[in-house]
């Protein structure tokens, strides 16, 4: 089992104008107007919904092999207690999307060209570079090449639920409208927490 692979978790999000901004679930309760429409829940049962094993979590050929194995345009691979690892494509004249998250997140490009719109500055983007953009940031990418833009992104800490898998942007942007897509409680605890839970110790034994 020390290949198995993780979900990750997520935050909801307000849409502000034109910008979704990302809050805490008690925060956006209070602030977002819910559609009536029934939403599917786009979730993997085969990932878990619980913190992390103590072991392993290996994927190989990230760099290389994504364009022949990625298709949906949001997967989580792994999520963490303080971090989460999700795999991303935006088709051909695509975008992820302009928003703002209250996490720090890392996005590292393996295949095609782009544009990052960070706090209103443009950056071209192709396979091989390496954005970040710290928590509160502005930002937005969009496919500007013939091929998928397809990406791996780092959020600290979680920012998809453990088990989300969403085939288009529109499915995304429903389930996280409709409070369908939220970071799991258990990954938003502080590292007191976590050491007084016995999930995190320097022994490393369990």
């Amino acid at each position: 089992m020390s290949t198995s692979v993780v979900r990750s978790a997520a935050l909801r999000h307000t849409v502000v104008g034109t910008v979704r901004t990302h809050f805490p679930a008690a925060t956006r309760a209070s602030s977002r107007c819910f559609s009536t429409n029934f939403v599917r829940r786009a979730k993997d049962p085969k990932m878990s919904s619980g913190p992390p094993k103590h072991e392993m979590q290996y994927f190989p050929n990230m760099t290389t092999a994504l364009p022949a194995t990625s298709g949906e345009f949001r997967r989580v691979l792994w999520t963490g207690l303080y971090s989460q690892v999700v795999l991303m494509t935006v088709p051909v004249g695509g975008d992820i999307g302009d928003e703002v998250h209250t996490v720090d997140q890392a996005l590292t490009f393996t295949s095609g060209v782009g544009k990052a719109t960070i706090n209103g500055k443009d950056q071209d983007v192709k396979a091989g570079d390496l954005m970040v953009v710290p928590a509160g940031t502005q930002h937005q990418f969009v496919n500007t090449g013939p091929t998928p833009l397809i990406l791996y992104t780092i959020y600290s800490p979680a920012e998809h639920d453990s088990q989300t898998v969403h085939k288009t942007k529109e499915e995304g942007d429903e389930e996280e409208e409709n409070g369908k897509d939220e970071a799991p409680e258990w990954s938003r605890k502080s590292q007191a927490e976590n050491e007084k839970a016995g999930l995190v110790n320097t022994s490393g034994k369990y």
